[in-house]
């Protein structure tokens, strides 16, 4: 039998944080829906309430200005910032890890902001997020507050989220725009298929930034690198921050390779 819950749809904030306190852990929320739902049809998750956010006003926005940078909002799914061409000419990385995610249909429905919420350590879109130095803004009925995404994520499915909040926005800042990156993804076939290793490298102002998913309990980033660090040095500093694993998927030792691998045809490509 499906499991039964209450669905619940939103029009403002004030509506949206007080179902949220009401309900507590028992409530979910929906964006895209492309985890929750799977989760709940399989038995993993249980809700009482799910709540969809697609109504609220400006939830489905992307904005961007010179002065403040890029906002992506809640409903903003992934073929959304593929099409958009402010990130296109500013923020390139993100429609690079974009076009990685899963296949056109399911780019349709997922979004940006539950991709990093869902807290995979093989996510998408957050090597990215952590090139391009991008802020979490949460909110809840006590307020708002923004930390580094390098801080957002605690651990495997595991966030800084707390009962009540929700993480209403990715704000990327203006000292990003125009940053070289590249983004690769190792796959056990080809097509769309979860990552068995992704690698995205960045280059702004003379500063290389490295992020790593599927190689660690979360997506992680090293330290701020000179642009023109020699390549096994910057193959080490990533070394440093990875601990991959052994899985049904491949071995920690062909993670590791790989990851050097990837950083290598990266820097040469970004350094052209």
């Amino acid at each position: 039998m499906l499991h039964e819950f209450t669905y619940g749809a939103p029009v403002t904030r004030e509506d949206l944080f007080k179902l949220l306190d009401d309900h507590g852990s028992e409530a979910k929320i929906l964006a895209g829906g492309t985890d929750l739902l799977v989760n709940i049809r399989n038995g993993i998750m249980k809700p009482a309430v799910v709540v969809d956010v697609k109504k609220i006003p400006r939830y489905r926005d992307i904005s961007y200005s010179v002065q403040e940078g890029l906002v992506i909002r809640p409903a903003v799914t992934i073929n959304d910032i593929l099409r958009n061409h402010e990130i296109q000419e500013n923020y390139p990385l993100l429609q690079e890890c974009g076009h990685d995610l899963a296949s056109y249909q399911i780019r349709n429905r997922a979004t940006a902001i539950g991709n990093v919420v869902n807290a995979s350590p093989c996510s998408d879109m957050a090597p990215a997020l952590l090139c391009l130095g991008a802020q979490a803004v949460i909110a809840s009925s006590n307020g708002t507050r923004t930390l580094p995404f390098s801080g957002f994520f605690t651990g495997v499915k595991k966030t800084v989220l707390q009962t009540g909040e929700v993480l209403e926005a990715i704000a990327i800042p203006a000292s990003a725009r125009g940053a070289k990156g590249a983004y690769k993804k190792l796959k056990r076939i080809n097509g769309h298929d979860l990552g068995i290793v992704g690698v995205a490298v960045s280059i702004k102002d003379d500063i290389l930034r490295i992020a790593v998913s599927s190689a660690a309990p979360t997506p992680v980033v090293t330290p701020d690198l000179p642009a023109d660090i020699p390549a096994e040095d910057a193959v080490a500093a990533t070394m440093n921050i990875i601990s991959p694993i052994s899985d049904v998927r491949c071995s920690k030792e062909y993670r590791e390779f790989m990851v050097g691998v990837f950083v290598r045809r990266l820097l040469a490509e970004v350094r052209k």
